[in-house]
């Protein structure tokens, strides 16, 4: 029988597996990989034969994840035993798997004095250790990774030839006489004297700023019980209250700062090792300017054997962020480390000489109030395969958004999702942006027919698509993109009643989408309601100063006369009237129906932040600040879109009075209520108002008017996305008050529901088009979304 497998099965010991079953039921022939993945030919009696492969995705690796497995009869060749045969070349649809975190097996090994591996940071076996960094091409053997540098001495490579070793076929197999070696630099790149490790932990106990490189990059690393010594690296770094991520030694040392349940154990334990952000605990040694006014806290395992031993070393919890400045892609090449981080940001280097072939930051998962949010997949998750709800007929480049930037390739049934990009603001992001296509393009053998923009002409990420040549361009809506990732990401096709809440989107009315109601599937979507509208106060300006926007939602909620003795008012106010007199007359002021100002509006009225320093500042504040007992909720108002007319002259549906939120902030605050009364209850009037538009729009009382506009009359199901249902206090109370109402609630799983999503919603939108659509040359989305 010649037997076909495909999915993740390089790289994760599966030729071994193959090797062993077949071994166990007598029978001959061979496995080997090539650019689809495995192949195996199997010969024996014919129950043997057919019983291995019923047996064969039963007892696979852990690692492996199998997709499809298709046999066809052959003639006997006559083989004698088993075997791993070399590779074959041609295709190169094989799946890469990601990397994963050191295994227990090979953690006793490094510990262990007896064992030839004790203390080196490198040790692997096939059930761990790095894998999509490392690949340079397929199909995945040791060649066609950064490891052939390295060739394996005599006793590694009797393990790696060994069918019962744990290293049997492990690519990046090394020990200490024939792999990669740790070198310790001074901020210029010179060596220094000493163990690297014992040297690099002193330097972090003495308050200095190290370099290390990961798996995917560098990290910048400081002890984080050391106040002055965050807050320099702060002060280098450029990133003045944004939290930093922490690294400890075990789920021990992980108790004593944050509070840890089984969820939180189980995904900081995941062989991916994200980032967990979890609640703080009282009395906990994590230094304030860790993550200053936040009572939560990023935090992580060690997952590679260097990181173990350096924890061990310095016996606490060590920041380690980034190795970049603010904004700008993580370092992964080691000359560009020396020259971006040294001399001013990182006092010495922990390097070593295993070349990181592509660039991965740490994934985070935020888990609070029940829910598993993921806000970052990258290490340990790209480049898994995501499903695609229909299969895409080209193949597909979806170049994503500006902020949180990712892309997607896809073709067939799999959406390749890659790491974390970044924000698309300057030369360092939009040349990481094309590199990485051009890798994935080729790592995949992806040639796209199909590329998927946003329809904001000045994204940069829309300027690449729109420059490419012999390709058939479609512009995606931005929040019609976000409720369509989150859709392929429960599996599914719509339609569905979606709530698209985040900071900013170009809308096709010319307005600033941010707080909209849509009426959706993965062709189209219709605009059934939003967020009353209110403009902007010098544009971008009031994204870094949310008392603007506070202002201007005021000046809605008190019909041009807001109460005087507001806190927020008399804190700014040397440039109030300016700045209303700005607003009112709309120059530099586009109006916006953003949720994600809704919430730095409200933020600024309890006094959490008139000005901010990284996105999210401000309602993030206001979040962490509401009492989660309180129950009371903002009445909002809902009103027919019939007497609303936008700037194209089309009527658009349900609006959701924010300002009627903004007037009962004020009210209570004048009162004296508590900020975290306060929040509670706009957090549960906003929840209660969403739940309330949704039924509005499943039971008919409000449609569209647009003739050819799709009804949400009778759809049953919402789905809830954008980046301000990262705000796990909001999605619990959305979630409860829908189901509340009789909705099936779609959350993401697997996806963030940020704009590192937008990119995976249009995949799904360019792979469900009609094929004749997809010929056009350009496409631009109507009001009501149709391409």
């Amino acid at each position: 029988m010649r037997i076909r497998v495909e999915g993740i099965v390089q790289g994760v010991g599966f030729r071994p597996y193959v090797h062993a079953l077949a071994r166990r039921l007598n029978l001959s022939g061979l496995v080997g990989n090539d650019g689809f993945g495995v192949f195996i030919e199997a010969e024996g009696p014919e129950g043997d034969v057919t019983r291995f492969r019923e047996e064969l995705p039963y007892q696979a690796p852990p690692l492996a994840l199998i997709h499809r497995i298709s046999a066809d009869v052959i003639p006997v060749l006559g083989e004698r035993s088993f075997r791993i045969a070399g590779s074959r070349d041609g295709g190169r649809s094989a799946l890469i798997p990601a990397d994963v975190a050191t295994c227990d097996d090979c953690l006793a090994e490094l510990f262990d004095p007896a064992c030839r591996r004790y203390l080196h940071p490198f040790v692997n076996c096939t059930n761990c250790g790095p894998r999509f960094t490392i690949v340079t091409g397929l199909p995945y053997d040791r060649e066609a990774t950064t490891m052939a540098a390295f060739p394996m001495c005599g006793e590694c490579a009797a393990e790696y030839h060994d069918p019962s070793d744990r290293r049997f076929h492990a690519q990046p197999i090394c020990c200490p006489a024939c792999g990669p070696a740790l070198r310790l630099l001074d901020s210029r790149g010179r060596p220094m004297d000493g163990d690297p490790v014992d040297a690099a932990a002193a330097l972090l106990r003495a308050g200095k700023v190290v370099a290390i490189k990961g798996l995917g990059g560098y990290h910048l690393a400081v002890d984080a019980t050391h106040g002055p010594a965050v807050r320099t690296l702060r002060d280098r770094k450029h990133r003045l209250d944004k939290p930093f991520a922490v690294m400890v030694a075990g789920l021990a040392m992980a108790a004593q700062q944050c509070e840890i349940g089984p969820d939180a154990e189980r995904l900081l334990s995941s062989p991916a090792r994200p980032i967990v952000v979890l609640p703080r605990r009282t009395g906990g040694t994590v230094a304030d300017e860790v993550a200053p006014g936040v009572n939560r806290l990023g935090i992580m395992l060690p997952y590679t054997a260097l990181h173990h031993l350096l924890a061990r070393q310095l016996t606490c919890p060590y920041v380690l962020t980034s190795g970049n400045v603010s904004d700008e892609p993580i370092v992964y090449r080691d000359r560009d480390a020396t020259d971006r981080l040294g001399g001013g940001l990182a006092d010495a280097f922990l390097a070593h000489d295993r070349t990181i072939h592509a660039r991965a930051e740490d994934s985070v998962i935020l888990l609070a109030h029940g829910r598993e949010i993921p806000v970052r997949r990258s290490r340990g998750f790209a480049p898994l395969p995501l499903p695609l709800p229909r299969p895409a007929r080209r193949a597909i480049l979806a170049c994503g958004a500006e902020l949180k930037n990712t892309f997607c390739l896809a073709r067939g049934g799999h959406a390749f999702l890659s790491p974390h990009i970044g924000g698309l603001k300057d030369y360092e992001t939009l040349r990481a942006f094309t590199e990485e296509i051009t890798r994935f393009r080729r790592l995949f053998d992806v040639t796209p027919a199909l590329v998927v923009h946003d329809t904001h002409p000045e994204y940069l990420s829309t300027k690449y698509a729109q420059e490419l040549a012999d390709v058939d361009l479609i512009a995606v809506q931005h929040h019609h993109a976000h409720i369509a990732s989150c859709l392929a990401d429960s599996g599914e096709e719509g339609p569905v009643i979606g709530i698209a809440f985040d900071g900013t989107g170009h809308g096709p009315d010319g307005t600033v989408w941010g707080g909209e109601l849509l009426v959706a599937d993965l062709t189209g979507f219709t605009r059934a309601g939003h967020l009353a509208p209110v403009p902007m106060p010098s544009g971008t300006v009031a994204i870094r100063q949310p008392w603007r926007m506070a202002a201007a939602h005021l000046d809605a909620a008190f019909d041009g006369a807001p109460p005087p003795d507001l806190a927020v008012r008399l804190r700014n106010a040397a440039e109030w009237d300016r700045v209303m007199a700005v607003a009112r007359s709309g120059l530099n002021s586009p109006l916006t129906s953003s949720a994600g100002r809704l919430f730095d509006a409200v933020a600024a009225l309890c006094g959490l932040g008139d000005r901010v320093t990284f996105e999210g500042q401000a309602a993030m504040a206001l979040e962490q600040r509401a009492d989660p007992a309180e129950q009371r909720a903002y009445p909002v108002r809902l009103e027919s879109g019939t007497d609303f007319v936008n700037s194209a002259g089309l009527v658009t549906g349900l609006v959701i009075r924010g300002d009627d939120l903004i007037r009962a902030v004020a009210e209570d605050l004048l009162r004296g209520t508590e900020a975290a009364e306060v929040s509670a209850r706009f957090h549960n009037g906003l929840a209660a108002a969403v739940a309330a538009a949704c039924a509005l729009v499943r039971d008919g009382a409000t449609a569209p008017a647009r003739a050819d506009a799709t009804s949400g009359a009778g759809i049953g199901t919402v789905a809830l996305s954008g980046g301000v249902f990262q705000n796990a206090l909001l999605l619990d109370r959305c979630v409860q008050a829908l189901e509340e109402r009789g909705f099936r609630v779609l959350t993401h799983r697997r996806v963030p529901p940020n704009d590192a999503g937008i990119s995976f919603g249009q995949a799904a939108v360019a792979a469900a088009m009609d094929p004749a659509l997809a010929r056009c040359v350009s496409a631009r989305s109507t009001e009501q979304g149709r391409v």
